[in-house]
């Protein structure tokens, strides 16, 4: 059983009678939304899709915590931006000049990427949410119980309570209605006016009535408890560093049951995703980070959707651009050809049917053969699809084109080292340092060539006799060899496209004017 169907099961269990499950998962739009923050997503839709296997309506909702404030400007952007430090992202100026704000701006690069994978949560943005008032309740008991909340948020920290600070805590920012910032600091509140004194930095003075106001925000560890109520959450993910246990979830959980009278939702934690080679942490701000829109100039959706999925949350893993994509895709396309086939086990046959949910523009050339092929053929597209199509299958020109430019993308910009092209003279010097054995290889690949041409599947069984032996180990190691001497001397390198498709690439008659000595 694939882990997203466990968390389903436990959560039917758990709550028999539920008409709904609505299952949450939120970011704020501090800067592109990276492929770590992706998780969160990927997690909360694979278990969304699991509930509704089961026969159940779900609610998959996703908060943009674009109330919160801008707290630093991130790398690439304008030093300038640092006079917005304080304000929310709402009001922050687009970067790009192209939408209304900061926030819109990431907001709906990342809704567009979402949408490419299949993904449709319901969006909910914090900043319309609490400027209409539909969290004043929330709020009000917050403020009217905020020295229990104190004693609780003391309960998992290590410095000293003192009375006067407990009875100077409010668990609310204000957002000046002068300067709009929150560098505010709360005087007083009235339980019974509901009036709250605040004043900011800038000079401001003011009394807000509570119910009314439209620019106070509850701190984040009583905010997310407050929201599970609002909206009935009874699943939610969330990265690792909130699992600990002094972290958010664990702190917002007491909250929710003493403070909200609500049971917290069933969480699972994450762990993090890396760049590989790298141990630092993905982060919008600093720049180190892949985007969705990164990996999908390199992957199609499904695969991406898959990735995520075999991996179980609890799971970290990195992404390379490297070799690795090569890898990523022969895992894949082995795993969807078995799924059709019917061959595919339990948990990796839901993470393919999990991946399914993008748009991938059907059947589609093999990544790998693509990436071979077109150095060789000097980009020619059409030549391209003529030799990719030579086995029988047939692609969309949608397919074919986006195949070709993700294996272009990807070779020009992540591994420049296989632009290779064929060697254009015979490597006389290379062939001589052959040993009798490896050179007698090399001349029975050539009376295969002269010989009638077969088609792929027996061609490539008779290049693999050229140098079988009894023993299956040996064989192993004559095939490496061999297939690694050709690709040298035709390519000037120890790797290359199947043997077939060198062939149909770059022609008999060529080949043997390389090989042929």
């Amino acid at each position: 059983m694939h882990w997203s169907e466990k968390i389903a099961a436990s959560l039917t269990a758990a709550h028999p009678q539920r008409d709904t499950f609505v299952c949450a998962s939120g970011i704020s739009p501090s800067g592109h939304v990276h492929i770590g923050n992706f998780r969160e997503v990927a997690t909360t839709w694979f278990v969304a899709q699991s509930l509704q296997k089961l026969g159940k309506k779900v609610r998959f909702i996703f908060s943009w915590d674009d109330y919160d404030r801008f707290r630093k400007v991130p790398s690439g952007l304008d030093p300038a931006f640092a006079q917005y430090i304080g304000l929310p992202y709402t009001e922050v100026p687009c970067p790009y000049g192209c939408h209304a704000s900061y926030a819109e701006h990431y907001e709906r690069e990342f809704e567009d990427v979402l949408a490419v994978f299949g993904i449709t949560p319901e969006f909910i943005y914090q900043r319309r949410e609490y400027r209409s008032g539909r969290y004043a309740a929330g709020i009000l008991r917050a403020l009217a119980v905020r020295r229990e909340i104190y004693d609780i948020l003391m309960d998992y920290k290590t410095g000293e309570r003192s009375d006067e600070e407990r009875e100077a805590y409010y668990p609310v920012h204000v957002y000046c209605e002068r300067c709009g910032k929150d560098t505010t600091t709360v005087h007083a509140y009235d339980d019974e006016s509901q009036n709250l004194v605040y004043s900011c930095t800038c000079g401001c003075y003011n009394t807000l009535h509570v119910p009314q106001a439209g620019n106070i925000k509850l701190q984040w560890k009583v905010d997310w408890p407050m929201r599970w109520g609002a909206e009935d959450v009874v699943f939610e993910p969330g990265g690792r560093d909130h699992s600990t246990a002094n972290g958010s979830y664990c702190v917002a959980s007491v909250i929710a049951e003493r403070i909200f009278g609500r049971t917290p939702p069933m969480y699972e934690p994450y762990d993090f995703i890396s760049i590989k080679g790298s141990y630092a942490k993905m982060s919008s701000s600093s720049g180190h980070n892949y985007t969705p829109d990164d990996l999908l100039q390199i992957y199609a959706p499904g695969n991406i959707l898959f990735l995520f999925a075999k991996y179980q949350p609890s799971a970290a893993f990195s992404i390379g651009l490297d070799d690795d994509v090569l890898r990523n895709y022969m895992e894949y396309e082995r795993c969807v050809e078995a799924y059709h086939g019917g061959s595919l086990q339990d948990s990796l046959r839901t993470a393919v049917e999990l991946s399914m949910t993008a748009r991938d523009g059907g059947q589609a050339p093999s990544f790998n053969q693509t990436a071979a092929l077109l150095p060789l053929v000097n980009f020619d597209l059409k030549l391209t699809r003529e030799l990719l199509e030579r086995s029988g299958e047939h692609y969309s020109d949608a397919a074919f084109q986006a195949v070709v430019r993700r294996a272009g993308h990807w070779l020009q910009n992540w591994v420049p080292h296989k632009l290779v092209a064929v060697n254009g003279q015979p490597d006389r010097e290379r062939y001589a340092q052959l040993t009798a054995e490896v050179q007698g290889w090399v001349q029975a690949f050539c009376r295969l060539l002269r010989a009638e041409p077969l088609p792929e599947a027996e061609l490539m069984a008779a290049v693999y006799d050229i140098c079988r032996v009894a023993d299956p180990k040996i064989s192993k190691q004559n095939h490496k060899q061999f297939f690694s001497t050709l690709y040298q001397l035709v390519l000037g390198q120890p790797e290359g496209p199947r043997i077939p498709l060198l062939v149909q690439a770059v022609g008999t008659r060529r080949l043997l004017a390389l090989l042929d000595l």
